[in-house]
Parts: C-alpha cells; sequence; structure tokens
C-alpha cells in the first residue's frame, strides 16, 4: 500500500443507475467511475451480503448486494485500474454494532458449524471472484465487528467465539491468496477504550494474520477529530499495524430531500432532518464545510506514527436521493427486525447534490498529497 488510499464505497450504484440516477461534473454527464478517477479517486469498497432476498426471491434492496452484484462493480473498478476493497458481512443485509444477524442459511448452526461455513463461505466466495476476474486487493473480514459477529454465539465479550470466526474467514482468504492485505473493521473511530479493549481480546484469544486495522469515523456520531487523531496515533503504535479509515462521511447541507423520495413523512427518516446531530459537527454542514473536513481528516491519516495511516473510504458517496432507493425496505426490515422506516438516510452526505453534481470536496480530495 504506498500510494495513498482514495477510496469510496459505492456498494448501490448499480440500483441507482437502474433507477435513473445521473451524475455530472462541469454541468457534464458522465459515468461516477469516470468522474471520481479524474478526481484522484484510486479504489473502491464494495459490501457483500450472503443472501439479500425473501425466500421468494424478494430483492432486499440497498443495493441487494450479492455476489453478481459485487462482481459487475468490482469489474468495472478494476479495469479502471482502481483497486478494490471486499467487505465480507457475513449476513444476508447490514452489519454494525447493532445488529449482526446470521444469514438465513446458518440460522440453526452452532459454534463448529458456524467456523466451518465462515471458511467454506470465503474460500468459495474467493474462488468465485478469482474465476471472474473480479478479485480483490483487499480483504475485510467481517464489518464493523466493535460488538463481535454471527451474534448470539459471537456476541462480545464471547471473544473467543469472534476469534475462532474471525480467524475461519481469514483462513478461507488465505486458502486462495496467501499475501493480500486482510482487514478487520471496527465503529467508532475516537474510542480509543473500545480498539484496545478489542485488539487485545483477539490477540489474547489467537487473532491471527490480519494487516490492516479498519476504523468507522462518522463526526456526528464518533467524537471529535482530535479524538480520532489520538486513537489512530496510539494503535499504530500498540498494535503495528497499517490503519485506513474504513467510512468516513460529512454532510454538505440540512436542506431536505423529501420531495424526491416519493414517500410519506412515516416512510422516511433523512440526516437532513435532523439538526441535533449537525450541532455535533466541527464543520458547517455546508459544500464548504466538507471540503474543510476532508482536508482536516486526511491530514491527520497521513500524519499517523510510522507512516501507518493509509488512507480513507468515502461511504456511499453517490446515494442520490432517487425513488426507489432507500437503506431498506419492509422485507429486509423484518429480516434485521427494525420497525423502519425505510427511505435514503445518507444523500446530504454525499460527495455530490441532490441533482448529481460533483461538489468541491472532491477538489480537496484530488489535490491532496502526503507530505
Amino acid at each position: 500500500m504506498s500510494e495513498f488510499i482514495k477510496g469510496m464505497d459505492i456498494s448501490t450504484l448499480l440500483e441507482l443507475e437502474n433507477l435513473g440516477a445521473k451524475f455530472y461534473d462541469k454541468r457534464k454527464e458522465k459515468d461516477l467511475l469516470s468522474i471520481l478517477q479524474s478526481y484522484g479517486v484510486n479504489a473502491v469498497r464494495l459490501r457483500l451480503w450472503h443472501d439479500p432476498y425473501t425466500e421468494d426471491g424478494t430483492a432486499y434492496g440497498a443495493g441487494t448486494n450479492d455476489l453478481p452484484t459485487t462482481i459487475a462493480l468490482a469489474k468495472r473498478a478494476l479495469a479502471m485500474g482502481m483497486d478494490f476493497l471486499l467487505d465480507i458481512h457475513y449476513s444476508d443485509f447490514w452489519t454494525d454494532p447493532g445488529k449482526q444477524i446470521l444469514p438465513k442459511a446458518w440460522k440453526n448452526y452452532d459454534v463448529e458449524h458456524l467456523e466451518k461455513v465462515m471458511y467454506d463461505y470465503t474460500r468459495e466466495t474467493m474462488e468465485a471472484l478469482k474465476e471472474e476476474d473480479a478479485f480483490p486487493t483487499m480483504v475485510q473480514v467481517g464489518n464493523e465487528l466493535s460488538n463481535g459477529l454471527l451474534w448470539p454465539f459471537g456476541k462480545v465479550p464471547e471473544y473467543e467465539n469472534i476469534a475462532r470466526f474471525v480467524n475461519a474467514g481469514i483462513r478461507g482468504v488465505r486458502a486462495v491468496d496467501e499475501q493480500i492485505p486482510i482487514m478487520i473493521h471496527l465503529d467508532n473511530g475516537g474510542n480509543n477504550r473500545l480498539y484496545r479493549e478489542w485488539f487485545d481480546n483477539f490477540l489474547k484469544n489467537g487473532g491471527e494474520d490480519f494487516q490492516v486495522i479498519g476504523l468507522s469515523y462518522y463526526p456526528f456520531w464518533h467524537g471529535t477529530l482530535q479524538d480520532l487523531e489520538d486513537n489512530m496515533n496510539d494503535i499504530a503504535v500498540r498494535y503495528g499495524k497499517d490503519l485506513i479509515v474504513a467510512e468516513v462521511s460529512m454532510g454538505f447541507t440540512m436542506k431536505d430531500y423529501k420531495d424526491r423520495e416519493g414517500l410519506t413523512p412515516a416512510q422516511r427518516k433523512g440526516m437532513a432532518t435532523k439538526p441535533e446531530l449537525a450541532a455535533k459537527v466541527e464543520y458547517d454542514m455546508t459544500p464548504q464545510g466538507q471540503a474543510d473536513f476532508m482536508q482536516d481528516i486526511m491530514e491527520r491519516i497521513a500524519k499517523v506514527p510510522e507512516g501507518k495511516g493509509k488512507g480513507f473510504y468515502y461511504w456511499e458517496p453517490a446515494w442520490l436521493p432517487v425513488k426507489g432507493s432507500g437503506w431498506a425496505t419492509p422485507d429486509s426490515l423484518e429480516y434485521i427486525g427494525d420497525k423502519g422506516p425505510c427511505g435514503n438516510e445518507w444523500a446530504n452526505q454525499a460527495l455530490f447534490d441532490y441533482d448529481g453534481n460533483a461538489l468541491p470536496a472532491l477538489n480537496v480530495i484530488r489535490d491532496f498529497a502526503e507530505s
């Protein structure tokens, strides 16, 4: 990882394109990846869900990120010379610190069977990507594992099982490629106590071969930028791993986008309607504030001790508020046990305005160079 990673998670792109989303740079319509690459983006991150469909085949939405979708997007990025971080969720839908739901196909498995299927599924996924010429350049075993994975068996504080499951995934990757960098990813990048406790316990319980610690940092949830910097500086030295901010975003407006979604108030909730969150952010929720935030966070990543700060992935920079694309559907809400609602919660965090025009933060990303 010699080049500073300027990455983007574009997992919803196929869905957005199918729903008619269009992207513009200097008022000219262009392919999203072409626009991003022209602004210095050199990597994409793609999530993978195990089986994001109901038993009768209805899609769960939010990109419906099954293996064919991941392959299609990976091929497009790789053909342009971009790197590809594969983000395996080990669930049929979203995973994060609040939910790590077993895939439907694994729901009756015990710990031993889950360890085996983690290995088998990971190995088979890697083999399929290799066969399709869509092989990643880095693999993330699990997503935001702060509270574990494969609940209830791998839920904190069951660190012995967490290590068994994560190690099985790592072995699945290594069965296909012995050298590819592997990331372990937690949320709440400003919480040093969380990272120390989690990785100390993971290593104590036999945590194996990984090269990168991934951090999520959302300024409205995860503390100050100084909190993030302090945590990165500590864990870089403590664990000797490369660090990547695997998820980050910042708002560019507080203007709502309800008229674009075609939903009733009961069907939607948006970041733009939550001023209490904006009040926690150190920069203004404006295009210039977004650009200033990105300059600041890139500088802090680049200054991590021993050159361990390797870059970032901006989360869903192109998730426009188009009708039909939300974070969940009634079927996927049922799977994760969430009452919803289902609208787009992210459009004012994108790097494109609601009409699909590139925002100034992309200029800052393009022009940033490590000192």
